[in-house]
C-alpha cells in the first residue's frame, strides 16, 4: 500500500462544526507523515464563528499546519482540474448539504468547485460524512455518490442512534487509512461500522 508521505492532498473543510477537533488531529497527522495538504474552506467555514471555534481561528491554525494559504474562492478553485493539482482529494468534514450539491452537480462552494476540477482528472475524492439527516432526505444521495467512480467514503456510523436516530458520523480516526485505499481505486470495508 502506497505511504502518505509525498502524497499532495487537498483537504476541502464543509461546516459540520462539531467535527473540527478530530478533523484538526487528522490533518496534524498526516503533516507530520509527510503529506502535501492544500487547504479549502467553505464560504460557512471561512466566515462562521460557532460554539465550537471561531473561523478566523480554526482557519489559520490550517494553515499553519498545512504551510500554505488556503484555497477560499470558486475562482481559486477552478485551476485545481487543468493544473492536476491533488493526487487525491478529502472533504472531511462532508455535510449533508454538501452531499446533495455534489450528487446533484452543483459547485457554488470553493470546496464543491474544487472536487469537480479535481474529479474531472479521475484522480480518488474520499467523502467524510457528518450530518444529522444522512439516514433521511440524504440516504438517497449516499446511495447516489458511494456509486459513482473514484468517489470513497470513510467507514461511517450511527452516532447516536436514540437521540439522533437519522446521523451518520464518519470515523475520522480513518482517514488516513481510507485515503490510502483510493489511491489504488479500493473503498475501505466495511463502510458501516458502528460506534461504541
Amino acid at each position: 500500500m502506497q505511504e502518505i508521505k509525498g502524497l499532495k492532498v487537498g483537504m476541502g473543510f464543509t461546516g459540520s462544526f462539531c467535527t473540527f477537533k478530530k478533523i484538526l488531529a487528522v490533518t496534524e497527522n498526516m503533516a507530520e507523515a509527510g503529506a502535501e495538504l492544500f487547504p479549502i474552506f467553505s464560504d460557512n467555514v471561512k466566515r462562521m464563528d460557532t460554539r465550537f471555534n471561531k473561523a478566523e481561528e480554526f482557519v489559520a491554525r490550517v494553515e499553519e499546519i498545512s504551510g500554505r494559504k488556503g484555497i477560499k474562492s470558486i475562482q481559486e478553485a477552478e485551476p485545481i482540474g487543468p493544473t492536476k493539482m491533488f493526487d487525491v482529494m478529502v472533504i472531511a468534514p462532508c455535510t449533508g448539504n454538501t452531499m446533495a450539491k455534489l450528487a446533484a452537480g452543483i459547485t457554488d462552494t470553493p470546496v464543491l468547485m474544487a472536487a469537480k476540477a479535481h474529479l474531472r482528472n479521475e484522480r480518488p475524492l474520499v467523502l467524510a460524512v457528518s450530518t444529522n439527516d444522512a439516514l433521511g432526505l440524504n440516504l438517497k444521495n449516499i446511495g447516489t455518490l458511494i456509486n459513482c467512480k473514484n468517489i470513497y467514503f470513510v467507514p461511517f456510523g450511527q452516532d447516536d442512534c436514540v437521540k439522533k436516530p437519522k446521523s451518520l458520523v464518519a470515523h475520522m480516526d480513518m482517514i488516513t487509512e481510507t485515503i490510502l485505499a483510493a489511491t489504488e481505486g479500493k473503498q475501505l470495508q466495511p463502510v458501516i461500522v458502528p460506534y461504541g
